[in-house]
């Protein structure tokens, strides 16, 4: 016999119970299988092995030599397959617990995480939750690729029929400029005085979020000049600093960049932009899913967010 053979697990459960009872019959009933169901496994478990495993006679039923060198290393692999079973019923059920939520920038808003944290853990006090910071090249926060279960995004959406979200803020949409700039004496700007200006853009993978921060739509057809590409905060205000654009960004954010030498102005014309919690249409109905949403929808409602 060469070592390409390769036994089932349940074979040797069958053959661990006979040796173990030395009767099929009381064997078969505490495995819940019929007796010639029983008797046929381990004849083709002694046929794999090439020799027989028990003498079966009118006194009963006894373990050859080979069945008893085999008996104890049966049950060896018996209890490593169920530890390992064990294993990856924990690893599974960690997996159910555990609720990964990406963000590409801090929700500070006003307390809103520890607000929904506390809602949520109310609920599913087995839960456990990650935050995750994603940067800006992926504007799903990590829904796309299935690193985060939830994510915090700007709409819109790339592949948008894959999401579905609820809106939790709608924030008018500021444009920063470093303080030296000519329009940064004025009190508020029109989208038609910042058409011609460079722009810092998002990097190209951020798709139709990128067009949003750019004010396509408002630009009817005349592409945007592009200072600079940001991928994230400290980019942003470095290049605003160094004079290489101007860029939208929202109400809420802009104590993240105006640090000094950086200005916010309204731009009264253009429409708000909408900040949310989304998550993929397929995993709509998990239950810690569905407990993340309800818990931020509580959360702002409470806060008056939005």
């Amino acid at each position: 016999m060469g070592m390409t053979t390769d036994v089932h697990v349940r074979d040797l459960r069958y053959f661990v119970a006979v040796a173990e009872d030395l009767h099929f019959t009381r064997a078969a009933e505490r495995l819940y299988v019929s007796q010639p169901a029983l008797s046929k496994q381990v004849r083709a478990l002694e046929r794999q092995l090439g020799t027989a495993l028990f003498r079966r006679d009118r006194h009963g039923v006894e373990l050859t030599a080979a069945g008893t060198a085999l008996l104890a290393h049966a049950r060896r692999v018996l209890a490593a397959w169920d530890d390992g079973w064990a294993e990856v019923e924990r690893a599974k059920a960690a997996q159910r617990s555990t609720l990964t939520v990406g963000m590409s920038t801090s929700p500070g808003r006003g307390g809103l995480l520890p607000s929904i944290r506390s809602r949520f853990t109310a609920a599913h006090p087995e839960a456990e939750l990650r935050l995750r910071q994603v940067g800006w090249q992926d504007p799903t926060a990590g829904l796309a690729d299935g690193t985060s279960d939830v994510a915090f995004v700007w709409l819109p959406l790339p592949d948008e029929r894959r999401y579905a979200w609820t809106v939790l803020a709608e924030e008018s949409r500021l444009v920063a400029l470093p303080e030296t700039h000519p329009l940064a004496a004025r009190a508020e700007v029109a989208f038609a005085d910042l058409a011609d200006e460079p722009f810092l853009a998002l990097p190209p993978s951020a798709g139709v979020l990128r067009d949003h921060w750019l004010a396509l739509v408002e630009r009817a057809g005349r592409p945007p000049r592009i200072g600079a590409e940001i991928a994230g905060t400290e980019e942003t205000y470095e290049a605003l600093v160094a004079g290489l654009g101007i860029c939208l960004i929202a109400a809420g954010n802009a104590s993240l960049i105006t640090l000094g030498g950086v200005v916010t102005r309204p731009v009264p014309d253009l429409p708000p932009t909408r900040y949310a919690l989304a998550w993929r249409r397929t995993d709509g109905e998990r239950p810690l899913v569905r407990g993340y949403a309800q818990a931020c929808r509580e959360a702002v409602t409470s806060s008056g967010v939005g």
